[in-house]
């Protein structure tokens, strides 16, 4: 199976990709086809929505802090037993860190590497004529990354429709659909970014919503038929990472919840052995494994149970005696003496 896809980039965060990137999952999956959502970049919850609106898991392509190796490895895998692979990019279509050629984090690396077009979707809020100068230049800043078309988001009323359309048609690109302004397509936020799959109430309904949205204002034949074919160079990568131990402590629940599936599946893979534990039910790392893994998530959130879990912490203390223990993000913040809350409270853990 040939396996096509595009991009869903914009000029900046919050002009709503999430949004039209699972609306669109669900509604080619609705059809009938086999797709599978990508993000750019390392983000730990937009992938979630994406397996809960494909009904296919999510996969993170990061071209900074992975290797090209590894992200032709993982497209591959992505790619396996698909039609179409949407990539959702981070921030900024071309938002990235100024260095090497292609290695900059930016979704934009992704699209020249794997020759994927790019829909690019413009929130039109308080701009009309403007949206066409804005398309150009995002259609002329660089000739390897080729937009596919426009999706216009937050469109305000027939007359504003016209406006930026007619303007973005005039400068020979493409427009796609138009999604009228709604205040049901706002996704929860919380102090570090969307809530998470798990804890959106609702879930499949809202998802539903988005894809009725994305089937009655966007052209998705159109869409589908701007995609191009996905040709990831061969890899012989086996793994990202060589697994810490032979066997491994790894913390699982509401607050650690942020550890790329590639990682799990590489170390299996080598024969390491994953041993799952909870800290927020006062449980520690199994005294038959030799390393202990504390991934990221929000464990500020949980700050008073963490700090209650008396057993937890003088475990884990023990383990970490003899055996290495590595945090990573939340979990890095979970080995110092205490977590402040969002709302400022200190809670001591290790006293």
């Amino acid at each position: 199976m040939s396996t096509k896809g595009l991009i869903i980039a914009a000029p900046r965060s919050g002009a709503g990709k999430t949004s039209v990137t699972i609306g669109l999952l669900r509604a080619l999956a609705r059809r009938g086809h086999l797709v599978r959502g990508v993000k750019s970049g390392p983000d730990f919850i937009d992938p979630a929505f994406h397996q809960a609106a494909s009904g296919q898991r999510g996969c993170n392509l990061d071209s900074w802090a992975m290797a090209p190796a590894l992200l032709d490895r993982l497209m591959q895998t992505a790619c396996s037993g698909m039609e179409f692979v949407l990539v959702e990019s981070a921030m900024g279509l071309f938002d990235g860190i100024e260095g090497e050629a292609n290695r900059s984090g930016a979704a934009s690396d992704l699209a020249r590497r794997f020759g994927l077009p790019v829909l690019l979707v413009l929130d039109v809020s308080g701009q009309s004529r403007t949206a066409a100068a804005v398309a150009h230049g995002f259609d002329s800043f660089d000739p390897k990354v080729r937009l596919a078309g426009v999706v216009l988001n937050k469109v305000a009323s027939p007359r504003h429709y016209d406006q930026a359309a007619g303007a973005i048609e005039r400068a020979g690109i493409k427009v796609l659909g138009a999604i009228w302004r709604n205040p049901d397509m706002m996704m929860p936020e919380r102090h570090l970014g969307l809530v998470q799959a798990g804890e959106h109430e609702e879930l499949d309904a809202f998802i539903s919503q988005m894809a009725g949205l994305m089937e009655e204002q966007l052209d998705i034949d159109a869409i589908i038929a701007s995609m191009a074919p996905i040709a990831p160079a061969k890899s012989t990568l086996t793994r990202a990472l060589p697994p810490p131990g032979q066997r491994i402590a790894l913390a699982r629940d509401a607050a650690f919840t942020f550890l790329y599936p590639h990682l799990m599946e590489g170390w299996r893979q080598a024969g390491a052995e994953l041993v799952f534990f909870s800290p927020l039910a006062d449980e520690v790392p199994p005294d038959e494994c030799d390393c202990c893994w504390l991934p990221g998530g929000y464990p500020e959130l949980h700050a008073g149970e963490l700090a209650a879990a008396g057993r937890f912490a003088v475990g884990l203390k023990r383990f970490a005696r003899t055996r290495p223990v590595h945090g990573e993000c939340g979990g890095f913040m979970v080995l110092g003496q205490g977590l402040q809350d969002a709302k400022g409270r200190f809670y001591g853990i290790y006293e």
